[in-house]
């Protein structure tokens, strides 16, 4: 295979930080899993959380196709950060002057919008609780009912093993939020890989921690597939005030800190047996561009 030069931009979402490459103005064909890794590796290569990939749209009702691969190399369908960070390098590098931007992901269609003071805020489709959509298998699990939200007791295969009661949603990819008392003491790293692979969830899941500091305003970490901890997680601070809401512990709108910064997020509950969609508003800043060669 021949070498190739890519040039991209490096962007962080709160902490959250992604290469993002133009694949309409250059080939981005025929790369490998090996090949993401390498790009998204923070010693020998430039180094993210996540690779994202800007194309044509293909269908007719988007302004463009958004992809999304993890440090680990493999695809995802859904990155809440990274689609700030995408709203923004299409308009800072002229792809489009619209605003806002409907933009297609691997199971819907993203609004996105830049506002005057450099947030922006996305529309993140209305939250998946069906099981088989998620997907997530309960069998076996113990639950127990919070308010709207069925709790479920996954065992933790640590050598401290116990059960954690999580809630599970779904922001276009899988998500289990525990409540702790104090997320900076949470044992996010020892416990998260534990929980990212369990056999409940057969596409692996993100493990949120969240810690409640009044009805609008929490703390979380996220422990995400493919990926390990990161600053901060879109689809994850969506998921947290989701399920936060769900177990009568918060009010719309919440603003969640993360490590990386703070992201607002609003949601209406379900109304008339249909979930609203969940709003996010949060920064988007370029860091800088330059050229590699795979």
């Amino acid at each position: 295979m021949s070498a190739r030069t890519l040039r991209f931009t490096k962007m962080h979402g709160a902490g959250n930080d992604f290469i993002v490459l133009n694949g309409i103005n250059q080939d981005l064909s025929n790369i490998t899993r090996e090949q993401w890794q390498k790009l998204a590796h923070r010693q020998f290569g430039i180094g993210a959380d996540q690779i994202l990939l800007v194309e044509k749209a293909t269908r007719s009702d988007a302004d463009f196709r958004y992809r999304i691969f993890n440090a680990d190399g493999g695809e995802v369908e859904q990155c809440g950060n990274g689609s700030r960070c995408f709203v923004r390098f299409v308009l800072d590098q002229g792809l489009s002057t619209k605003n806002p931007l409907r933009v297609e992901v691997a199971h819907t269609i993203l609004t996105l919008r830049s506002h005057d003071d450099g947030q922006v805020e996305v529309d993140m489709g209305a939250p998946i609780f069906e099981h088989s959509q998620i997907p997530f298998n309960a069998s076996g699990l113990a639950s127990k009912q919070e308010f709207h939200e069925m709790l479920y007791a996954l065992p933790i295969k640590t050598p401290a093993a116990h059960d954690s009661w999580i809630g599970v949603v779904s922001m276009g990819n899988p998500h289990a939020v525990q409540v702790v008392g104090d997320v900076d003491s949470a044992p996010v790293l020892e416990e998260g890989p534990s929980i990212e692979k369990d056999a409940a969830f057969p596409k692996k899941v993100n493990a949120g921690y969240m810690q409640i500091l009044n009805r609008n305003e929490i703390k979380l970490r996220v422990f995400e597939r493919g990926a390990g901890e990161t600053l901060a997680c879109g689809t994850g601070a969506c998921a947290a005030v989701v399920s936060g809401i769900r177990r009568g512990s918060l009010d719309s709108p919440v603003t969640v800190h993360t490590r990386g910064g703070d992201l607002q997020i609003a949601w209406g509950g379900v109304i008339n047996d249909a979930a609203q969609s969940v709003i996010m508003t949060g920064p988007a800043i370029t860091v800088f561009e330059g050229e590699t060669t795979i």
